[in-house]
């Protein structure tokens, strides 16, 4: 029995099973997949979202095509600027549907990103009594661009996209610190965040909803101060 039969559960799964894989298919050479698709079993993940987030995390979709990275801008109600990370293998058939969903929920299709940054992530396995400082100058030396600790007490560590994988490697040879998540994310701008209110927030979990149900769509950002 899936415990979040939710949309966002699966995604979340699959996401964790697609980071998962970047080191390697076969769980049986790739201790953390192993360990993904066991958590994925016991919550009665469905097989087909376990093969798609696998060949997800290998650039493949489940028929072994190469997915192409789709990038989407658009104007959401309330001024909220959205940058919507698709990933497939049928590139014109994204681009309408999910430009289509953007109008169907008031959105506007138009250029937003200039509001973000784009920034390489690396997040490392939480450790006890974790003090970024302490990894500063091994963060230098490894090419990282800031660090810090997140709400869970792991360190992140940011860098220039095209690095995220060299950085993140070398500062985890450096630390011994496991990494759990790597991957290329848009940060809102500072100066452009949005306040919210509770009734637009209800109103924007909505629009999120209605754009995940496009299984191509990976990622949705957005400049607003609440998180989503």
């Amino acid at each position: 029995m899936v415990q979040d039969p939710t949309w966002q559960g699966l995604e979340r799964q699959g996401k964790e099973q697609g980071e998962a894989a970047l080191g390697g298919p076969d769980p049986k050479f790739n201790n953390r997949l192993s360990i993904a698709l066991a958590s994925a079993r016991r919550e009665g993940i469905p097989k087909s979202i376990i093969e798609s987030a696998i060949a997800r995390g290998q650039g493949l979709s489940v028929t072994g095509q190469a997915l192409e990275h789709v990038t989407i801008e658009a104007m959401l109600p309330h001024s909220v600027a959205a940058v919507i990370e698709c990933q497939t293998d049928q590139k014109g058939r994204v681009l309408q549907d999910v430009r289509y969903i953007v109008k169907e929920i008031g959105g506007t299709v138009t250029p937003t990103t200039y509001l973000f940054e784009k920034k390489g992530r690396i997040i490392f396995e939480k450790w006890d009594g974790l003090n970024p400082d302490d990894y500063l100058d091994q963060a230098i030396e490894a090419g990282a661009a800031d660090i810090a600790a997140d709400e869970k007490g792991r360190l992140v560590a940011f860098t220039e996209p095209t690095e995220t994988k060299h950085v993140g490697e070398s500062l985890a040879k450096m630390t011994g610190l496991s990494i759990e998540e790597l991957e290329i994310i848009w940060e809102p701008n500072k100066d452009t965040l949005v306040n919210v209110d509770e009734e637009q927030a209800k109103d924007i979990e909505g629009m999120l909803s209605a754009l995940r149900e496009d299984t191509s769509v990976r990622d949705i950002y957005l400049n607003t101060t609440a998180k989503f």
